[in-house]
């Protein structure tokens, strides 16, 4: 990554966001300096057979990681010419997230729109048209700074669980701005520099694909064909099973788990019953990485457990969820959730398997054959669902007791491997995104100074390329 000196000299800028800023560069309001004005968007009605339908950008079609828009699937709206006129966007436009946001994303999230096409924002996005003298890829940076020091967090206001940004008191804020030129010459580097980071985030964003479809290669062929690559195999009789061990038993799950619905009378939990402290109350969002956890947990009051006939955890129990998302698992643990057991929610089932077979039932829900069984499964035209019935029919392939465990212990060997490089993977992409983060905030903010920079050559940029990939 670019190496780069200081400026010359610094002064007080005034602001603890910015602190020392470069003598040349000038101190002003960021709507007084840098753009025209904020223009909100709208919404419009149901996209129709006339010529007023237009492609509307929503903050769902915000590439937050690339500071601009994405172009996978635009959304279409009907709106009148009277409704466009001034919220026709051009390329060079920014636009700012004004209604949104969500628990672990504050509303206030600016990107550039560079794009070509006929298009306004939905009533939820503004646009940020910048003055002449200022260069909007500088002024998406600048934005992306201020976001990331949460400067716009003393603009937000919290409605009915929805985020909103006071516009005019957010771009009332403080910014250092160079000139013209620097501004296009920080936007340059920045655009370079991001780039090689880009790539570099991507790589590990392969890595870490990859490793899981291996991983999950790994845990099929354990489940399905064993260890022993010298065993004399049989057909399964089953489709997604293929050819298994010929000493293996091939069976439905219902004979080797008890499958037992939740609670659906009258006693189920709802408003007052809900605490943050008590019998753990889990629902989908409580599974991570196979496991239940205690993130994102909501409980239930002790008198409101005990109204419950059924849907109650025991220890090394497996839950699954079978509505809406189908078949993810959690292996109920009470060392994880501090509780020896726990209620569950509407839209899963609990899988008590015979004793001994809980880390193999939940080595066989990871696999390639039991998600394809599900899949094919799986009932409903608006929402996917499973039922006791159905899940109980999934057939698995199951080896001896005397084998089982060797092929248990193996495989969560190798898992854990695998684990470990994704680990590493993942906090390599996590270093880069800070790299990138502080880099621009850098630039942005004079503490280095880029006036010198230049983009390397033909053979110096392939170089890097060779380097990346």
């Amino acid at each position: 990554m670019a190496k780069q000196g200081r400026y010359e000299s610094y002064r007080d800028s005034g602001t603890c966001y910015l602190g020392d800023v470069p003598s040349s560069w000038e101190t002003k309001q960021l709507t007084k300096r840098s753009v025209e004005g904020c223009v909100n968007g709208v919404w419009g009605q149901e996209p129709t057979e006339s010529s007023d339908n237009i492609v509307v950008i929503r903050v769902a079609d915000f590439d937050r990681p690339r500071l601009g828009v994405s172009d996978v699937k635009f959304t279409m709206r009907d709106i009148p010419e009277k409704d466009r006129i001034r919220r026709r966007l051009r390329r060079g436009d920014l636009l700012l997230e004004k209604s949104g946001g969500g628990e672990n994303q504050q509303v206030g999230q600016v990107v550039l729109f560079d794009m070509d096409i006929e298009a306004v924002t939905s009533n939820f996005v503004a646009r940020l048209r910048p003055h002449g003298g200022v260069d909007s890829d500088y002024l998406n940076y600048a934005f992306s700074s201020l976001y990331r020091d949460r400067m716009n967090t003393c603009s937000i206001k919290q409605n009915t669980g929805i985020q909103n940004l006071d516009s005019s008191a957010y771009l009332a804020e403080q910014w250092a701005f160079p000139s013209h030129t620097e501004q296009k010459q920080i936007a340059a580097f920045l655009d370079y520099e991001t780039a090689k980071i880009d790539a570099l985030i991507e790589k590990q964003q392969q890595l870490i694909a990859l490793l899981g479809e291996k991983r999950q290669a790994v845990i099929s062929h354990a489940v399905t064909k064993g260890l022993n690559p010298d065993a004399p195999m049989r057909d399964s009789g089953v489709e997604w099973l293929g050819q298994v061990p010929e000493h293996w038993e091939v069976t439905p799950l219902k004979y080797k788990c008890e499958l037992i619905d939740g609670d659906r009378s009258s006693s189920y939990p709802s408003g007052d019953d809900l605490i943050d402290e008590g019998i753990p109350f889990v629902s989908s969002k409580n599974i991570s990485e196979h496991k239940l956890t205690r993130s994102n947990l909501v409980c239930i009051t002790k008198e409101k457990f005990d109204q419950l006939r059924q849907g109650k955890l025991e220890p090394n129990d497996l839950v699954i969820t079978v509505r809406g998302t189908i078949g993810n698992v959690g292996v109920f643990d009470p060392n994880e959730l501090g509780c020896d057991t726990a209620f569950i929610n509407a839209q899963m089932m609990i899988m008590r398997p015979r004793r001994g077979l809980t880390e193999f039932l939940g080595l066989v829900s990871q696999s390639v054959a039991w998600q394809e069984q599900l899949d094919v499964a799986a009932y409903g035209s608006t929402v996917r669902q499973l039922s006791n019935q159905v899940l109980g029919n999934v057939m698995i392939s199951i080896p001896p007791d005397q084998e089982l465990a060797a092929l248990v212990d193996q495989t969560k060997k190798t898992i854990s491997k695998f684990n470990s490089l994704v680990i590493c993977a993942r906090l390599a992409e996590t270093l880069l995104q800070e790299r990138r983060t502080a880099l621009i905030s850098a630039a942005v903010t004079g503490k280095i100074d880029v006036r010198g920079w230049k983009p390397p050559s033909s053979a110096a940029r392939l170089e890097t390329e060779m380097e990346v990939a």
